[in-house]
């Protein structure tokens, strides 16, 4: 039986009024690339389904053959239903671009399905700014499902740099330190993931490949 993973990417194509985003397309097509390659069976899903789109910053000025069916997927995702709920997944994976900040914390699906693959010890993967999907989920008992856990994601000074702070509804670092987590980073824009168990994080788009070999590794020891 192949391994089952649920990839969950961003609606939001909009910071404010004057800026647009998205998904940021390398955090989610390198990964489902390096999956497929695994021979794994991949469900890609967003919190209201439809045409997902992409942080213009994050298309390529030449395209990438390798990314095209990655890319095909997001044409008409279906939205996160009661289905996604059941368990069928052994892991799921979160990939980011500012997008997510305004999505996932809100969306109670993504709260309830990691929550239960916390619970049933699946692997959680996410990347940049998809941790923004952790900061809401708590386990059973209410205790968010980072307190003492070492993660990793977009860092405040990234943050910074790109101009967006006070753009943004809350800053990732900032708050996974609040809820207890073990923020452990690299330096600004270089590859840098941090498993710890079955929960796997990554920092920034270059950190893309590192995180899902990581998210493999969780799964192979299943």
């Amino acid at each position: 039986m192949s391994k089952k993973v649920l990839m969950i990417v961003t609606n939001a194509d909009k910071i404010n009024e004057e800026q647009s985003t998205g998904l940021w397309l390398e955090e989610y097509a390198t990964p489902y690339n390096l999956f497929k390659n695994q021979g794994y069976e991949i469900h890609v899903r967003s919190p209201k389904g439809g045409e997902v789109p992409l942080d213009p910053n994050s298309i390529p000025e030449e395209p990438k053959a390798e990314f095209d069916e990655a890319r095909e997927k997001l044409k008409d995702t279906k939205p996160l239903s009661d289905e996604d709920l059941q368990g069928n997944y052994d892991a799921v994976f979160l990939p980011g671009g500012h997008g997510t900040m305004f999505d996932f914390p809100e969306n109670t699906h993504i709260q309830k399905i990691i929550q239960n693959m916390d619970e049933a010890n699946k692997v959680i993967g996410a990347v940049c700014h998809g941790p923004s999907g952790l900061v809401k989920v708590t386990d059973k008992n209410g205790v968010p499902i980072v307190k003492g856990k070492k993660v990793n994601g977009f860092t405040d000074e990234e943050e910074e740099e790109m101009g967006l702070v006070k753009e943004m509804p809350f800053l990732l670092e900032t708050s996974l330190r609040d809820l207890g987590a073990e923020f452990v980073r690299g330096d600004k824009w270089t590859d840098f993931s941090v498993r710890d168990g079955n929960l796997v994080t990554g920092q920034n788009p270059m950190s893309s490949e590192s995180t899902a070999l990581k998210v493999i590794e969780a799964l192979n020891e299943q």
